[in-house]
This record gives structure tokens, sequence and C-alpha cells, in this order.
């Protein structure tokens, strides 16, 4: 492989690792509604040039985890009403759908580690970690939706999650949880008794009831 080459391919790997890193930060709710972010306090922070912050942010705005403004300026989007209302229905079509081709490969192993999961949202609300709690209560919906097998599916709802990102982190502080979301008891609850009419209706639940709370 030539030098050029070899050059590319860690920019390319470093721009890569850049984007999945303010990626995960948005998504886990680390950043608040309308945080600006700036090239060069990126840049500083990784250690790289501006180019590929430019190039990631403006991936990430594609998404629609980030707005530009006319002059240039990136920033998470501070969500309207009609827009949470709007996201809020894209999870309980999608999520719900996940759920219900999730339902027929959902052995015991699966229901074991949801509940590990669960526990650990439960730590985390103990210690008011709105982060851990946000990644954790993400990744027992994604665990779940891994076994609808449905790939594209999956995508766009985590298309969704990343959108909602700051939001979520503004719901959060809003509910001051002191327990374990209660919708997640019932879709255990479903899992082991492979109803899927009760799971649809707590995954519905529990991916619109707090969001709609603060779209009033």
């Amino acid at each position: 492989m030539h030098m050029a080459e070899k050059l590319q391919d860690s920019y390319l790997a470093a721009h890569d690792q850049l984007y999945r890193t303010l990626r995960m930060r948005i998504m886990y709710g680390e950043m608040r509604p309308g945080q600006a972010i700036t090239l060069r306090g990126v840049a500083e922070e990784f250690g790289v040039s501006v180019t590929p912050v430019r190039e990631a942010l403006k991936r990430l705005a594609a998404e629609g985890a980030l707005s530009i403004s006319v002059s240039g300026r990136f920033q998470t989007p501070a969500l309207t009403n009609d827009r949470i209302e709007e996201l809020a229905a894209l999870r309980a079509l999608i999520e719900v759908e996940l759920a219900t081709r999730a339902l027929p490969r959902a052995h015991m192993a699966l229901v074991e580690r949801l509940q590990t999961i669960n526990n650990a949202i439960s730590v985390a609300v103990a210690k008011a970690d709105a982060v851990t709690y946000i990644r954790t209560n993400l990744e027992f919906h994604r665990t779940l939706y891994l076994r609808a097998q449905a790939p594209a599916m999956l995508a766009t709802v985590e298309t969704v999650w990343l959108q909602m990102g700051p939001t979520m982190r503004a719901l959060y502080g809003r509910l001051q949880r002191k327990d374990p979301p209660m919708h997640h008891r019932l879709i255990l609850a479903a899992l082991k008794a492979g109803d899927e009419p009760g799971l649809r209706v707590a995954v519905r639940a529990d991916v619109t009831q707090g969001l709609r709370m603060l779209a009033r």
C-alpha cells in the first residue's frame, strides 16, 4: 500500500471515530437542546484539524442530530412540541413493530439479559445519573429489537433516538425519576408469556408517555 493510501485510510478511520463519539454523546443526552458546537472546540478536544470535524458535524446534521445556521453554526436541535409529537409517533410505529417481530425469538436468555439491563437502569436512577440512564434505557430497547432481524427498521429508529438525545436529557430532568420505567416490567412480562397484544401496548406506552408529557 502506498503512503498516500495509508494516510487516507488513517484519515478515514479518525473521521469515523470522531463521528461515532459525537453521535453517542448526542444520542445519550450528554448535550443540552440548543447547545452550540464549535469546530475549533471539537478540534482542540480531539487533537485533530478542523476539516474532519466539519465533515463529522455535517454528517450528523444530515441525520437530524444537529442543525446548521445560515452562518454555518452547528447546534443540537431544540425540538418544538410538534416535532416531539412527530418523533413520538414514529417511535410508536417502528418500535412496536420491531418488538412484535422480536417476540418469536425472545428466548429466556434474552429476557434474562433485558432484566440485567433493567437492573442497571435502576442503579442509574438511584444515582440520578441521567446520561447512564438514557444509555442503558436505549440499550434495553436495542437488545430487544436486534432479535427482530430488521436492520433497516433498527437503523431508522436509531436515527430518531439520535435526534431526541438532548430532549431526552431535558425530559429526564423534568420527570425527576425515582424508579425505573414501569413499562419495562410489563415488556418483560409480555415477553415471558408470549403475549403479543400486551407487548405492543407496553412498548407503545413506554416510548411515548414521557415524550408526550414533555410536549404539553
